[in-house]
C-alpha cells in the first residue's frame, strides 16, 4: 500500500488545504442540479465560469475572480444553448474565450468582454454542428492554437479547427470512431500527441488523435473505470473507478501496456465519482470526491511505489463539481501551489480551497514553483494537424 512508506523527504509532505474565508467566497450562485459527472466549473486568472440552473435551455455564469461575496440575482448569463450545458472549458491561451457543450448536440465558442457583463450573452462567436446526440465533454488541445476536441453520446470524438472562417462550422477536421459506448473522460499527454479516454464499456484507450488509431486498449476486469488522466511526461496514466465489490478505486497504468495496472488501491465504499487532477509541475496528484468533501493528495514518483500518499483535506460540505486555477493565477507570496474552486449547491456557494506549503519565510520560494506552462500556444492548428509535435511553452 502506498502510505506504508514512512520516511520520504519531500518538500510537499506537509501541504495542507485551507478554505477561503466567507468574504472570499462566491455566494448566492444558482449552481446546476444536473447529474452528469463533470466539473461544471472552469477557472482562469480573470474569471470563474459555472454552469447554472435556468429555465428553458442551458446557461452558465461568468464571474470576475475578484468579484467575491453575494451574486446579484439578476446577474447576466451566457445563454445560447437550447438544452442543459454539460461542460465548459476556458481556452488555455486566451482568458476571454470559453467553449461550452450541451444536450442540444452543439458546441459553442464565446467571447467574454473585458468589463463586467451588463446583459446576457446570447450569440456565440462560433457554433460547431457535427454531433448527432448530446455533447458531454470538451477539451482544448494543450499546445496547438484553435484545436478543440468534443465527445458526444453518438460515441464519436470530433476534432475542430476553430481558425476556419465562418460563424458556423459543420465539418470537424477529424472524427475518432474508436468507441462503441459513451466516452466518460478525455486527457492529453503534455504535448497533445496522445489522447487517453475512459469509456462506459469499462476500457481505457490510448489514441493517436491525428491518425485515429488506438495504440493501447485495456479492459481490466476488476476496475470499472470512470475517469482517466495522463500524468504529464511520466509515461503513466491514472484512473479512478469502482472495484468489483463497488468500492471506490484508483489505479496506475504504464501507458504502453494497459494489460495490468502497475498499482491499484481501494479507497472507500462511497458511491460518488472521483476526479483525478494532476499537477505536472509539482508531481502532485489530487483525487477529488464528488458528493463528499474530501480531497486526497499524493506525490507521484517514476519508480516504485509510484504513488506516495501525503494527506487528505476534509470538509463536511460535499462538492458537486470543482474548478482549478491555472498556475499563473496563484498567490505565490502565500506559498500556494494549487487552488480549487468547490461547488456547494446546498449552500449556493463557490468556495476557494488553497493548497499551501508551510514556509516561515515571506519571500518567493523558487523551489516550489518550477517553470510552468505559459498561456501561449506552441503550434498553429495547421502545424499540429500536419503532424508536428511541440512541448508547451514554459515560463517562470
Amino acid at each position: 500500500m502506498s502510505w506504508h512508506q514512512q520516511y520520504r523527504s519531500s518538500k510537499f509532505r506537509h501541504v495542507y488545504g485551507k478554505a477561503a474565508s466567507k468574504d472570499k467566497c462566491y455566494d448566492c450562485v444558482p449552481i446546476t442540479h444536473n447529474i452528469n459527472d463533470n466539473h461544471f466549473c472552469a477557472v482562469n486568472p480573470s474569471f470563474i465560469a459555472v454552469v447554472t440552473e435556468c429555465v428553458g435551455g442551458g446557461a452558465f455564469l461568468v464571474i470576475p475572480v475578484k468579484q467575491t461575496g453575494k451574486l446579484d440575482p439578476h446577474y447576466p448569463k451566457v445563454c445560447g444553448h437550447k438544452g442543459s450545458v454539460l461542460d465548459i472549458k476556458w481556452n488555455p491561451f486566451n482568458d476571454f474565450v470559453i467553449a461550452s457543450c450541451s444536450e442540444d448536440a452543439t458546441v459553442k465558442i464565446w467571447d467574454i468582454p473585458n468589463q463586467l457583463l451588463k446583459r446576457n450573452i446570447t450569440t456565440p462567436k462560433k457554433e460547431l454542428l457535427g454531433h448527432a446526440r448530446r455533447v458531454g465533454l470538451i477539451e482544448w488541445h494543450p499546445t496547438a492554437d484553435n484545436i478543440l476536441f468534443s465527445s458526444g453520446y453518438d460515441y464519436k470524438i470530433m476534432i475542430w479547427n476553430l481558425g476556419v472562417m465562418g460563424a458556423v462550422i459543420s465539418k470537424p477536421v477529424k472524427i475518432l470512431d474508436a468507441h462503441r459506448d459513451v466516452v466518460l473522460s478525455m486527457s492529453f499527454n503534455t504535448d497533445g500527441s496522445l489522447l487517453a479516454t475512459a469509456c462506459r464499456d469499462r476500457k481505457i484507450r490510448v489514441i493517436d488523435p491525428r491518425a485515429g488509431t488506438v495504440l493501447q486498449e485495456g479492459s481490466y476486469k476488476s476496475h470499472r473505470v470512470n475517469k482517466v488522466s495522463f500524468l504529464g511526461n511520466m509515461k503513466m496514466l491514472f484512473s479512478t473507478g469502482m472495484s468489483r465489490w463497488n468500492n471506490r478505486q484508483i489505479a496506475l497504468w504504464d501507458q504502453n501496456d494497459l494489460s495490468v495496472p502497475l498499482l491499484e488501491e481501494d479507497l472507500d465504499g462511497s458511491s460518488g465519482l472521483l476526479f483525478p487532477v494532476y499537477d505536472s509541475d509539482t508531481h502532485m496528484l489530487y483525487v477529488v470526491g464528488k458528493g463528499d468533501g474530501n480531497i486526497r493528495y499524493y506525490e507521484i514518483s517514476p519508480e516504485k511505489p509510484y504513488l506516495n500518499y501525503l494527506m487528505e483535506y476534509h470538509s463536511h460540505l460535499p462538492q458537486k463539481g470543482i474548478g482549478m486555477m491555472p498556475k499563473r493565477g496563484l498567490d505565490v507570496a502565500a506559498c500556494e501551489i494549487f487552488r480549487f474552486y468547490k461547488l456547494i449547491p446546498t449552500k449556493s456557494l463557490i468556495e476557494p480551497i488553497s493548497m499551501i506549503v508551510p514556509r516561515r519565510s515571506e519571500s518567493y520560494q523558487s523551489d516550489i514553483y518550477p517553470l510552468t506552462a505559459a498561456a501561449q500556444p506552441a503550434l498553429t492548428a495547421e502545424e499540429w494537424l500536419a503532424g508536428i509535435n511541440k512541448g508547451q511553452h514554459i515560463e517562470s
